[in-house]
């Protein structure tokens, strides 16, 4: 039977080098004190031995982790994992933290904190003495979660705030919910759509307010209502159906609805299937999200493409430069989502 090959070490790589564990780990962690010869005498016995660092070693310096903890909502999370309805903002997140994240020699970890907890400050600080972190993304409602910002301010680690435009405090990202908003009201409007109904997202997130205003802006800018034409919604299939409902009974029904995300636009899409209603010949429906739902429904739904993956991405980068202490750009720093145009609008000019 073979042999286990022993795995190689920071230990192996000092010996071989005949120099300390801590210089070992300033290599390895590029730091800049470091003299070019002993760099190099440390890399040739790294690529002699195969070593491959580990967190640990990195973590030998004592100035970083390369830790980044994401932090998302615990009860719509659940929610969306439990219902196995097709949300990808966790895979979204993921996709884009970890690759960033794997290109400085970082890991990203996921949390799930309650923002309605009355505990949610010991919550955290629990997660971040347990993993010591060198920054903290915050996704929404949490970037707007006052208790959650005040408590992550005293805390003197970089904390990304995505969905907020507060830049107070923390870094904030935001994924242009406004500018989203307008670019799908602008593309209903440019085929000749003028009863244009929009279901706003959860009160509890500000973005929701920010979508809604774009569409009222563009509506404005056409010279086109909003009366009766804005729903409430929260982001759930169920007040997606109470609201496709309500703005297709009114008496002069719209030719168009805008819904703040996918659940919501599944939803209208099967109010208007109860009413007998040709999508897009009777109505035409635009989704925001993107989630791997709305590529198959019939017909498949124009979508506004939300940028999480990149969005996350560039929060790790932000991250990694203020632990550098590197020049942050001004910020909110703005990532654009896009429209993916599908089967769902009718052209009405």
């Amino acid at each position: 039977m073979a042999r286990r090959r022993q795995a190689v070490t920071i230990k192996h790589v000092a010996a071989d080098a005949g120099v300390s564990l801590q210089t070992v780990s300033r290599v390895i962690n590029k730091e800049p004190s470091v003299r070019p010869e002993m760099k190099q005498r440390v890399q040739r016995s790294i690529d002699k031995l195969g070593y491959v660092p580990s967190i640990a070693a990195q973590r030998m310096s004592g100035s970083r982790s390369y830790l980044i903890l994401a932090v998302n909502d615990r009860e719509r999370t659940i929610a969306d994992w439990t219902a196995r309805q097709g949300a990808d903002w966790v895979d979204q997140m993921l996709l884009g933290g970890m690759l960033k994240c794997a290109e400085h020699g970082y890991r990203m970890l996921f949390e799930l904190v309650d923002t309605h907890d009355d505990h949610v400050e010991r919550e955290l600080a629990t997660a971040i003495a347990a993993l010591q972190p060198d920054g903290l993304i915050l996704t929404p409602p949490h970037s707007d979660n006052p208790r959650i910002v005040e408590f992550m301010a005293k805390q003197n680690i970089p904390f990304v705030r995505i969905g907020s435009h507060d830049t107070d405090c923390g870094i904030a990202i935001s994924m242009d919910d406004e500018g989203s908003a307008r670019l799908a009201a602008r593309y209903l409007v440019d085929r000749g759509h003028s009863q244009i109904g929009f279901i706003a997202g959860s009160p509890e997130y500000q973005l929701s307010e920010w979508r809604v205003a774009g569409w009222r802006a563009v509506m404005a800018e056409a010279g086109f209502a909003t009366e009766g034409l804005l729903a409430q919604g929260d982001f759930s299939y169920q007040s997606g159906l109470a609201a496709a409902r309500q703005l297709l009974d009114r008496a002069e029904r719209p030719t168009a609805i805008i819904a703040s995300n996918d659940q919501m636009s599944l939803a209208t899409l099967e109010v208007a299937r109860e009413r007998g209603l040709d999508i897009p010949g009777d109505l035409s429906i635009i989704s925001f999200d993107n989630t791997p739902l709305v590529h198959f429904t019939q017909p498949p739904l124009t979508a506004i493409d939300q940028p999480i993956a990149e969005t996350a991405s560039r929060a790790v980068d932000l991250i990694i430069a203020a632990q550098k202490s590197a020049e942050l750009p001004a910020t909110p720093v703005v990532v654009s989502g896009s429209l993916v145009e599908r089967g769902s609008v009718a052209d009405l000019a």
